[in-house]
Parts: C-alpha cells; structure tokens; sequence
C-alpha cells in the first residue's frame, strides 16, 4: 500500500507543476524567475505541514481587483497551555511575492470569534504583517513560508487570536463572518485539471476539529502565565529586530561589496577585451611580417637577376649594340656620326682657341679643312635620305587624291 505521506507530495508536486507551467490567459501572475522558487516554498510547507495543502482560487484585492493566485489552504497547529489545536488559515501568495511577503488570512469556522483587540489580528482575519516581526523583516530570497508558519504558529500559542463562540450565541444557519480580503469566485478560471482531477491527500479538504471547542470564552488565566508569556512575546520581538538590524547592516556592507565586485568583473571582460585583441593583432602583425618576407625574398631575387644583366651590359660593345638593316641605313648612320664628330671638333677648337692652347692661324685652318668634310658629309647624308624616302613617296603617291578631295 502507498505511504499517504509519499502520496500527498506526489500531488502537491504534480498540481504545482501544472498550474506554474500553465501560459495565455490562464497564466499565474507571477514573474517567471519566481516560480521555480514558488514552487519549493510550496511542496516544502506541504511537506513540514500537511494540514496545509496548495491550492489555486480568486482573491480579490482592496481596490476591487481579482487576481488568480496561489494559496496554501488549511489550519496552522499551536500549543497553547500544554495543549494542541489547529487554526483555519489561508497563506495568499500575492503577484509581487517571493520578494514581498504572503498575505496571511485566519478564516474561522461558525463556530469560532476573532479575538477583539488582538495585537496580530485584524477583526476581519488578516494577520497585521507590521506586527509580525517574520513578515515585518521579509527577506527576498532567504524568508520562507516554513519559517513563517512556524513563527505564526509560536506566536499564536502565546496568545490564541480565536476562541469559541458561546453555544447560545450561534443560530442553527449561521454562516460564516464574511472577510473582506479573500473572496472565491465561481465565475473565474476554474483551477488547473490536474488538481480537481486527483483524490485529495488531505482527508476531503475538511478541517481538523475547531480548536476553540475546548476554549472558555472567558478564559481566566493565571497572572505569572499572562507576564510569562508577555516577557517571552517581548523577547521574540527584540529578537527578530536585532536579527533584522543586523540583516540591514550586514546588506548595507555588502552593498559596496557587491559594487566593487561587479566594478572589478567590468575591469576583468574589458582585459580580457584586451587580451583577445592584442592577440588578434599580434597574428595580425605576424601574417604582415610573413608577407614583408616574401616580398623581401621576391625584391632580393630581382636585385641579384639586375646585377647580373648589368654586368652583362657593362661586357658589351656599345657600337655593336644596334645593327643597321641595309647598307643604306649604315652609311646614313655612319654620316651622321661623322659630322656629329666634326661638330665636336670645331666644339674643341673653340675652346683650345679661347684659352690660347693654339694659334688662331691654325684654328682657321683646321676649322675650314672640317668645315669643307662636313659639308661632302651632310651633302651624301641628304642624297642617302632622299634614296631612303623615295620608296615612300612612291608607295603613297596613289592615295594622293584621295587626301585632296
């Protein structure tokens, strides 16, 4: 046979799973970074307290608005003079929750009062959250619903918030006092299928037997009860604000921390930044110095190849470097060389005759012997010329009039 326990968290896991997964309208209005954390605080109250089952409904806020939410619907145990009895609670996982606290409602049965004046208790139910030093220091992400139904539950057996309405008080059809806070509604989206398709591992749903039964309504208590259990209140108290001063300081040091830490993360990607690109230069760097090699290698090749053609240029006879195509063209060049020759001498006389290194009576004389060679010379250079162009002439003669139309 199944253990009920193994059973129950089964359930609890499978509802959780099915109402936090759900998308669209039928959405949960919790932000999606939460609801794996919702999700545990849930299965582990369930799992501390099994009198207390999750569960989805409509909760109706004080302005009017409707909201479909999260609650953990059951009774809350406390000891109370040697004594246990369970209170009917409802723990409402608001939008903004976990990092605000739940709203915590006290919903008694017929038969059951709240306690008036009651320092954690409003007449309608809600638990005051100022008054309540667990749910005054709430604490995103290290306050739980655990630790919070386990300091309700202490703090309510020091002083009970309700106790058992007189038998002649209660008609027969009294119905419940109406709360103002969470209000069920029929008409919205009905919960998850997996929830209402599965047994439930609570018994039914119904609540233990009321608490207050056993309750006077006039209790009469002993004095050094009252002032023990005031002194311990007292004490509880002072507790839970030392712890939540010392919380605020603890964040307070942390802060600079925790900016020093995410300055020093910055600095760490921007030299890592730096690193990637120096390195990516360097191979950068290292592929140019590869190239400028090359290109080395390639200058130093044509430098030696130049070298040794002008070596072989230097070994060459300069007059025997062009080669005339006719006899013709070589007497035309021979001509020309020599009267370019005799320019250069009459050039040399001129000065040898400037600087008195000759007479001018030789200067005359040699002058006119070169001037009479270059004139035979020009005179066979220009009849070698007309021969060489008369051919042209000849060939162009018949387009002649075709140029003169």
């Amino acid at each position: 046979m199944a253990d009920p326990a193994a059973l129950g968290a089964q359930y609890v896991q499978q509802f959780l799973s099915a109402a936090l997964s759900q998308r669209g309208p039928a959405a949960l209005p919790y932000s999606e970074d939460a609801k794996w954390l919702i999700r545990q605080h849930l299965m582990a109250l369930a799992g501390a307290f099994a009198s207390l089952r999750p569960r989805a409904a409509s909760f109706t806020h004080d302005d009017g608005r409707s909201s479909y939410l999260l609650q953990a619907e059951g009774t809350i145990p406390i000891v109370y003079r040697g004594t246990t009895y369970n209170l009917p609670a409802s723990v409402w996982l608001l939008e903004q929750y976990p990092r605000r606290p739940p709203a915590v409602f006290l919903t008694p049965t017929p038969d059951m009062l709240v306690k008036p004046g009651h320092p954690l208790v409003d007449p309608s139910g809600l638990v005051r959250a100022a008054a309540v030093p667990y749910l005054a220091a709430w604490v995103y992400p290290s306050s739980n619903l655990v630790d919070l139904v386990r300091s309700l539950s202490h703090l309510f057996g020091l002083d009970p918030p309700l106790y058992s309405r007189p038998a002649a008080a209660l008609p027969q059809n009294q119905s419940p006092p109406n709360t103002r806070h969470p209000i069920p509604s029929s008409s919205n989206p009905s919960p998850p299928r997996i929830y209402s398709s599965l047994p439930s591992p609570y018994g039914g749903g119904r609540f233990p037997p009321s608490p207050q039964t056993q309750m006077s309504s006039h209790p009469v208590e002993d004095p050094a009860d009252v002032f023990r259990r005031n002194a311990i209140s007292k004490i509880v108290e002072n507790v839970h604000r030392d712890a939540a001063s010392l919380r605020r300081s603890q964040e307070s040091e942390m802060e600079p921390l925790l900016s020093l830490q995410a300055e020093l993360r910055i600095r760490g990607e921007e030299l890592s930044r730096g690193v990637r690109e120096m390195v990516e230069e360097k191979e950068g760097l290292e592929q140019q110095l590869q190239l400028v090699l090359m290109n080395t290698d390639v200058l130093e090749g044509w430098v030696r190849e130049t070298e040794a053609r002008s070596r072989k240029v230097d070994a060459l006879d300069v007059d025997n470097v062009f080669e005339p195509m006719d006899a013709l063209s070589r007497q035309i060049l021979e001509l020309t060389a020599a009267d370019l020759a005799v320019e250069d001498t009459i050039y040399s006389l001129d000065k040898a005759v400037q600087e008195g290194a000759i007479t001018f009576e030789s200067y005359l004389k040699s002058v006119r012997t070169l001037c009479r060679e270059q004139f035979f010379h020009r005179a066979t250079l220009a009849k070698a010329r007309a021969v060489q162009v008369r051919p042209r002439v000849t060939k162009m003669a018949p387009r002649v009039p075709l140029y003169a139309s």
